[in-house]
């Protein structure tokens, strides 16, 4: 693979090896146009790679190179090209973290070194380049390479490693990585780890019903930010009460109220009945101004009229069986000064 540039200037070595800092020589050290010309390479050699073994991305390029900490291994002829030398291809390696199977099928943690990508010009193929390039970075890793692990290797890597290396059997993975028996048997064991086996799913039970009662009890108890949102029944003490402190405003329906037991009144007699009401309308003048004064509506109250009220006012009927407290009947509009007549007169008698 020609370029417009001198590959001997870049590339001093017949195999350089490259990494994160694009550096392939004591030359190109502290000189960014040459580092410019290294990257130039690399990514032409990627896509031309990625082309050979049709993926639709190149997998190898000075980007993801200094990104990543692996090394390529890149091999020339610098007699080609009138003497600039010439890029004949490549080998990328580096470490992977990989979960395996073996023979027996038990998943096996190792991080082996891989090779990644491998890449010779196809007008060059065959002249014993790959092999060169192949050994040297055995010679260079001290690795054997049935202890490697190969990412999708090409039918034509395949044969390369048959014919060479003797590698043919291969163990079945759930990846696209490739080994080979001996990978098992010749490593050591401190660089293999058995990976435990992954415990059995249990029933799914259904949500119990002690289980939602014990929830609910849980929600019970949390404190009022966090206690869920209920709406329950209200009593008619409650709504009672509740009607009383909005105002008693003659519009809103009168809530039920429990009769109690009176000589005058049945004790199972609803609320609505016709009895009721003639106890309702039978309560005398003094009454309702014994009303006006229990619930003191009225500023222009005088005093000494409700000491008044006191002494001369008679008891309450006993035949209605209703507190006239809780009775919604009457309205705010009742007159404060028609009780202060009634008063007038009976301290006349």
């Amino acid at each position: 693979m020609e370029f417009p540039f001198d590959i001997n200037q870049l590339f001093s070595e017949r195999i350089s090896i490259l990494d994160q800092t694009l550096v392939a020589g004591r030359k190109s050290t502290g000189r960014p146009d040459l580092q410019a010309h290294i990257a130039t390479v690399i990514d032409e050699l990627g896509r031309a790679s990625a082309k050979a073994q049709q993926l639709t991305a190149p997998i190898t390029s000075a980007s993801k190179l200094q990104t990543q900490k692996h090394q390529l291994y890149l091999v020339k002829d610098g007699e080609s090209s009138g003497g600039r030398g010439v890029v004949v291809g490549f080998l990328k390696v580096g470490y992977k973290k990989l979960f395996l199977l073996d023979r027996q099928g038990v998943h096996v943690e190792a991080e082996p070194l891989c090779v990644l990508d491998f890449y010779v010009a196809e007008n060059l193929q065959r002249n014993g380049y790959g092999l060169e390039l192949f050994n040297f970075m055995l010679q260079h890793k001290n690795l054997e390479p049935v202890l490697m692990a190969y990412d999708r290797p090409s039918p034509k890597f395949l044969s390369f490693l048959a014919k060479h290396y003797c590698l043919t059997q291969s163990v079945p993975q759930v990846n696209n990585f490739v080994v080979f028996e001996g990978f098992f048997l010749n490593r050591a064991a401190a660089q293999l780890r058995k990976v435990p086996p992954k415990k059995p799913d249990g029933e799914i039970k259904p949500y119990s019903l002690m289980e939602r009662e014990a929830v609910r009890q849980e929600q019970k108890s949390l404190p009022w930010p966090f206690a869920p949102p209920h709406s329950p029944q209200r009593s008619v003490a409650s709504q009672c009460s509740h009607s009383l402190s909005v105002g008693c405003s003659p519009s809103r329906a009168p809530p039920r109220v429990a009769q109690t037991s009176s000589p005058g009144c049945n004790r199972n007699q609803s609320p609505q009945s016709p009895l009721g009401n003639r106890c309702r309308a039978r309560r005398t003048s003094s009454q309702q101004g014994l009303v006006a004064r229990c619930n003191l509506y009225s500023r222009h109250m005088d005093t000494r009229a409700v000491g008044l009220l006191d002494r001369h006012s008679p008891a309450p009927c006993a035949t209605s069986g209703l507190r006239a407290v809780g009775d919604q009947s009457y309205t705010l509009g009742y007159s404060i000064h028609s009780q202060q007549n009634r008063l007038q007169e009976s301290t006349h008698r």
